[in-house]
């Protein structure tokens, strides 16, 4: 990857904190694969996360590239003393009793945006859970990917081979077999920081 990205993907950052990026993906020995596709909204989803370090290295690519990504937080958590720094990450507040949910806020959020990634961890563990107790992925982020029209891209944090690998775009069909069935093949033999996904992922 030669960390170009396009006119259209939402940008966020400067020379120094692109520096910063490339500095920390170098020095834990990590690189980047594949390419961010040129496009003004989608849903990213990164897997496998089982680690606090995942947030390191997600936000070390976002960094090096100088993409601008929105991720999910409890509404609480605007309420306190960090709230600023909540809306400095670009956290979507997030209220799962409201009556629109999760997906409603986030269909909301790509109605409202001219450029929008929201990014989701699917699989969402870290306590270091056995891969039988965390096998299944939640596949709230398809849902939002259908109910906003926007795609998916699918990035693997591969700790085997200290990559992270951007995949093919996936635009929902409205099969959800079908097309989680293609992320599973994706996402196949990825190895996390502590577990691994098989060879093949159920939703």
């Amino acid at each position: 990857m030669d960390g170009r990205v396009g006119p259209r993907v939402p940008r966020r950052g400067n020379a120094l904190t692109r520096a910063l990026g490339r500095v920390t993906l170098r020095l834990m020995g990590w690189r980047l694969v594949g390419q961010v596709p040129d496009l003004p909204k989608f849903v990213a989803i990164a897997a496998p996360h089982t680690s606090n370090w995942d947030f390191v290295m997600a936000m070390a690519v976002a960094f090096t590239i100088g993409v601008r990504v929105t991720v999910l937080g409890k509404h609480t958590l605007f309420k306190g003393p960090l709230a600023p720094l909540m809306r400095f990450l670009d956290v979507v507040p997030v209220n799962r009793d409201a009556p629109q949910g999760v997906v409603g806020t986030c269909v909301a959020a790509f109605d409202a945006a001219e450029q929008l990634i929201i990014g989701v961890a699917p699989d969402g563990t870290r306590g270091g859970k056995s891969s039988a107790q965390v096998g299944r992925w939640k596949s709230g982020f398809y849902r939002i990917a259908v109910a906003a029209k926007v795609p998916v891209l699918p990035v693997a944090l591969d700790y085997g081979h200290r990559e992270a690998r951007f995949g093919p775009l996936l635009f929902p069909t409205g099969d959800e077999a079908v097309d989680l069935a293609q992320l599973s093949r994706f996402y196949a033999g990825t190895r996390g920081k502590r577990r691994s996904i098989g060879a093949a992922v159920s939703f």
